[in-house]
């Protein structure tokens, strides 16, 4: 399911928080309290102390052990004509993407090392990039690589074939595909990233020179394209290939890698984000979060304004307009129109990357000019999606973290089954868990994460001792354990806006009024060794409504996202969903024993339900969103859902066959058959597409008498017309568009009884108009109409 919804090929609530205190720039004109700019303590200058953050990391440390360095080799070894030591990895790895995860685990064994000193990490990436570089030297082009490529024969091979085809001007592309390569550039950036996290770890220049010899292969490529075969090559996901070369840039400073990192510009996308327009609905999510990363990176380079224009207002748009409760976005790994998300509350929410890639945007603006707000934002996704999104006893990852009430989420395991993208960034995103906390500008220390941790601060000669139980309880204490260099400097701890106003501070454990500006409670005095800076903050059940719909909510204590428990995945949920009903909601919330855990008392409808943090129903089933009634608009919503079940009982009653699409044994007893189609899974209904060339065809059972044919669609998709067919005869053109609700519905199609008569059965097929597709289709019913009344 995941991998066909990835490439279909082979902040709610957390802008809240935001909004209370919207960024200045992004921090307070005109204050001279926090410093202009600010940078993180180095990850290696940190170690975590017990937490659920550290648990993480040390799950993750396993998993990246136990993974073989010679597995994800495979194809780079063996395209460059050598023998492989080891067979190659299943999952993606085993697909056109194949390589992609070798640039991850790069980048993670990169921050492996940093976090937890784990010389082995240090050892398989200099390992790794020893064999790269000899695979490149075999080559002897400057190319290395694993992705693959299918030919129109269906034969795979070494995905380098289509560079030269590219350097021509062919260019075939859908988005994803690229001359029957799954999004080779995507792969590419993985390696680069991966090579220059190595580089700048510890500095091997092995990693560098390697990926000069890649750099130069791609510039080349680049230079025999004209911009409009560019911008042809660049509507298939690149990753953040531009960060890359940038990058590349500011280690070398040869000019020619800015002048191709500069290239890497999708007009499409990026020209409305420089002028400040939102036109991402219907745009794949994480391939743009990683553009406006390095076009951040870019505007750090060379100061142009239009670059943070563009990277600030994606910001901007995406915690506000985009984002969940959990801090994730996208529905099916797409943005919808800006403030819709009460419409797209379903189990393939918030990939893992995009948070991944929001977090790394989110520290990019914020060392320009710290403000509390975006690491609102920070927090909140850090902690509720970050977090779910690895199990914490297998290591295994998720591709979506599901939303929709009753969903279960899925996770890889820990051998050869995925290598999603998401296990990619899973690898890195735990490998890290300590390297937003503390930050330091212009003398000033900052605290923007109370996560349990020690660390050293070098400009003070610091030791800095972090004690946590937050967020499930309010203390968080600052100890300078040793301060080397004493003396006066501020420290500024982060105060969320959700808790403006009611934080509270002590200082040895004497109150403290401190300063307040841009979010931050901060301290100005000299310091000394064993001075201890508290921060209380309350941790109050409050209600946040989804930007766009007033009516539809979650419940958050603090940055915690809580759920309502459905119990076991193992079981799966049949009931309606639960509404909450009542003026004053959270007044039936009690706390019961566990950590953030609370009971409810006639307030849930159909029945009390119990509330727990959401990041950790790893195993269970969760309800996160509901709908908000008052007395007298439940009985509404309940009248009207009794007429729906009556009107579906009545088609029911004159049935005369059911076609389920999307599951094996029903489409296999109806005799489907199809080319370019794929099944697929959307809020808990299995459905069926075909895309452009492609189509489906089954067989109903049919009887005397008017006939009609009934057909499932989802509301609100991306617009896309087909033909339905009964017998070889077209009966109806279907449209599917924005301006179908957003929600399941139903189309009837009455047959022509000169079509059925004297037929027990029809074949209908679903066929697509040119560069469109077909569906999805969620279930095709046949049934009678009804007699006509005398």
């Amino acid at each position: 399911m995941f991998q066909a919804n990835r490439r279909e090929l082979m902040l709610g609530a957390a802008a809240i928080a935001v909004a209370a205190r919207a960024p200045a720039a992004m921090a307070a004109k005109g204050s001279t309290i926090l410093p202009r700019t600010a940078q993180p303590l180095p990850l290696s200058a940190v170690r975590l102390a017990p937490s659920d953050f550290a648990n993480a990391v040390e799950v993750n440390r396993t998993y990246l052990l136990r993974l073989q360095p010679d597995r994800l080799l495979h194809n780079f070894v063996k395209f460059a004509g050598m023998e492989p030591k080891a067979p190659i990895y299943g999952g993606w790895e085993g697909d056109t993407i194949a390589g992609h995860t070798l640039g991850h685990y790069l980048t993670a064994l990169a921050l492996m090392n940093a976090q937890t000193g784990d010389a082995e990490c240090r050892r398989r990436a200099d390992y790794i990039v020893g064999e790269l570089a000899t695979a490149q030297a075999k080559r002897g082009t400057g190319y290395v690589g694993a992705l693959q490529r299918k030919r129109k024969d269906l034969t795979v091979v070494d995905g380098e074939e289509i560079f030269p085809e590219v350097m021509r001007g062919e260019i075939r592309s859908g988005g994803f595909d690229l001359n029957g390569a799954w999004s080779p550039l995507y792969t590419v950036h993985k390696l680069f990233a991966g090579l220059l996290d190595v580089h700048q770890a510890w500095g091997n220049t092995q990693a560098l020179q390697v990926t000069l010899g890649l750099a130069t292969y791609f510039e080349r490529v680049f230079a025999a394209l004209d911009d409009k075969q560019m911008q042809q090559l660049l509507s298939c996901e690149y990753g953040g290939l531009n960060e890359s070369f940038a990058e590349l840039y500011a280690r070398t400073r040869d000019k020619r890698w800015l002048v191709v990192a500069e290239r890497l510009y999708d007009n499409k996308v990026l020209d409305p984000l420089v002028a400040r327009e939102d036109k991402l609905a219907n745009f794949h999510a994480n391939t743009q979060v990683p553009k406006l990363i390095g076009l951040a990176r870019l505007h750090e380079l060379t100061g142009k304004p239009a670059q943070a224009t563009a990277a600030r207002f994606f910001w901007d748009t995406v915690t506000q307009h985009h984002s969940y409760a959990i801090g994730g976005n996208a529905d099916r790994e797409y943005f919808s129109a800006p403030d819709t998300l009460a419409d797209h509350i379903t189990e393939q929410t918030c990939e893992h990357c995009n948070t991944y890639n929001m977090l790394k945007l989110t520290q990019k603006l914020y060392s320009w000019q710290p403000d509390g707000a975006l690491f609102d934002f920070y927090e909140r996704a850090h902690l509720n999606h970050t977090l779910s999104a690895q199990h914490p006893k297998t290591g295994g990852f998720t591709y979506m973290t599901p939303l929709m009430t009753g969903s279960a989420r899925g996770f890889s395991t820990v051998d050869d089954d995925a290598f999603w993208c998401c296990v990619g960034s899973g690898m890195e995103s735990h490998s890290k868990h300590g390297e937003a906390i503390f930050w330091e500008g212009e003398g000033t220390l900052i605290v923007n994460l109370y996560i349990p941790a020690s660390a050293t601060w070098k400009t003070r000669g610091a030791e800095l001792k972090l004690d946590t139980n937050y967020p499930f309880e309010p203390e968080s204490r600052l100890t300078f354990a040793r301060l080397g260099r004493a003396g006066k400097f501020p420290v500024a701890l982060r105060v969320p806006g959700w808790a403006t106003g009611k934080a509270v501070l002590t200082l040895n454990g004497q109150p403290l009024e401190p300063q307040y500006a841009g979010g931050y409670a901060v301290v100005t005095r000299k310091w000394k060794t064993g001075d201890v800076l508290a921060i209380s903050l309350p941790l109050e059940l409050r209600i946040e409504s989804t930007p766009g719909d007033a009516d539809t909510i979650a419940i958050l204590r603090g940055p915690l996202v809580l759920a309502a428990d459905l119990g076991s995945k193992e079981t799966p949920w049949t009931s309606a969903d639960p509404a909450l009903v009542g003026e004053n909601l959270l007044a039936s919330f009690t706390p019961v024993a566990g950590d953030a855990s609370f009971a409810t008392r006639g307030v849930v409808r159909p029945a009390d339900l119990g509330f727990v943090p959401f990041y950790r129903q790893y195993d269970r089933r969760s309800a996160v969103y509901f709908k908000r009634f008052s007395e007298s608009a439940w009985k509404t919503e309940e009248a009207a859902f009794n007429l729906e079940q009556a009107r579906i009982k009545d088609i029911a009653s004159r049935s005369v066959d059911v076609m389920y699409l999307g599951e094996m044994q029903p489409e296999r007893d109806h005799n489907l058959v199809s080319e370019i189609s794929f099944p697929t899974n959307y809020r808990g209904r299995s459905g069926r597409d075909a895309r452009s060339g492609g189509f489906f065809e089954f067989t109903l059972k049919a009887k005397p008498g008017p006939l009609i044919l009934q057909a499932t669609y989802w509301g609100g998709e991306r617009g896309r017309d087909f033909d339905i067919m009964v017998d070889n005869v077209k009966i109806a053109t279907q449209h599917l568009g924005e301006d179908r609700p957003g929600k399941f519905f139903d189309v009837e199609y009455v047959l022509p009884q000169a079509l059925t008569s004297k037929k027990d059965a029809l074949k209908v097929r679903f066929v697509p108009h040119d560069r469109s597709s077909a569906g999805p289709v969620f279930g095709v019913r046949l049934f009678t109409a009804k007699p006509a009344a005398k």
